[in-house]
C-alpha cells in the first residue's frame, strides 16, 4: 500500500501505491487510515491528497502546529510540487505551459476551457525515452481536480494508462508525484521519490531519461 519515504517528530512522508485509495471505501482502509493504524498513533494530520491513479509522495502530519503551517503554505501555493507521467504520444509542444479554466464534463470528468477567470496552471517539460515513449516533468501551479490528467490530454498526449482521458491501457496510469518542497521552521525541505512500480517506469530508457530531472526544484521552469 505505501512504504515510508521520511520521517521526524512533525511529519511523516509515504510513497503511495498506485490502485490505492486516500480514503477508505467499501470495507478497505485507505492509506490515510492504514497508515495511522500501522504507525499506532491518536491523531494524524493529511496536508494535501492524490487520485487512487496516482502513486507517490504523500504528507501526513504527526503535530497540528506542522500540518496548520503546510495547509496554510498550500493554499498560498508556496509549496512547489512535482510529478512525472508517460505518453505513448508526441504532444503539441515539447515544453511550456497549460492555462485554462476548467469545468466539469461527463461521466465524472474535466475539461480545458480557452477562458481564463480562475485557470489551472500547470508548467512542463518533456524528453523522449524511447520510441512511442515520452516522459514529462509537470509543475502544477495550481490544484485543480484532474488537473494535470486534463492538461496532458490537452497537449494531445494523454497519459498511458488513464482510460478516462483517452490513454492506452496499461498496467497502472502513469502518473506519479515525484516530489516537493516546503518550508519548516525556516529550513527549505526538499523530497524526492522515483517511481518504482510499473514496468513502463521501471524501463533502463526511463529511468536514464529521469536523470535530468533529479532535482527540479533547480530547472529553469517555463515563464508564466
Amino acid at each position: 500500500m505505501y512504504r515510508i519515504i521520511a520521517e521526524t517528530d512533525d511529519y511523516i512522508a509515504v510513497d503511495k501505491f498506485p490502485g490505492i485509495s486516500f480514503h477508505s471505501e467499501s470495507g478497505s482502509a485507505g492509506i490515510a487510515a492504514q497508515l495511522k493504524q500501522d504507525l499506532a498513533v491518536a491523531n494524524l494530520y493529511p496536508v494535501h491528497r492524490l487520485d487512487k491513479m496516482t502513486s507517490g509522495l504523500l504528507l501526513f502530519g504527526k503535530s497540528l502546529a506542522w500540518a496548520q503551517s503546510i495547509n496554510q503554505q498550500f493554499r498560498d501555493r508556496q509549496v512547489s510540487k512535482f510529478y512525472l507521467a508517460l505518453s505513448a504520444r508526441k504532444p503539441k509542444k515539447k515544453q511550456g505551459l497549460v492555462r485554462g479554466d476548467m469545468e466539469k464534463s461527463r461521466r465524472g470528468c474535466w475539461k480545458l476551457l480557452a477562458t481564463k477567470e480562475n485557470p489551472a496552471v500547470t508548467q512542463f517539460f518533456s524528453h523522449s525515452a524511447e520510441p512511442g515513449l515520452r516522459l514529462f516533468l509537470l509543475r502544477p501551479l495550481t490544484g485543480k481536480t484532474h488537473q494535470l490528467r486534463v492538461a496532458m490530454k490537452s497537449l494531445g498526449a494523454p497519459i498511458v494508462g488513464d482510460q478516462r482521458y483517452g490513454g492506452e491501457d496499461q498496467d497502472r496510469g502513469y502518473l506519479h508525484a515525484y516530489g516537493l518542497q516546503f518550508q519548516w521552521q525556516g529550513e527549505s525541505i526538499r523530497l524526492v521519490c522515483a517511481p518504482t512500480i510499473g514496468e513502463m517506469f521501471t524501463r533502463s530508457s526511463v529511468q536514464q531519461a529521469l536523470l535530468q530531472y533529479s532535482a527540479p526544484w533547480g530547472i529553469d521552469w517555463p515563464k508564466i
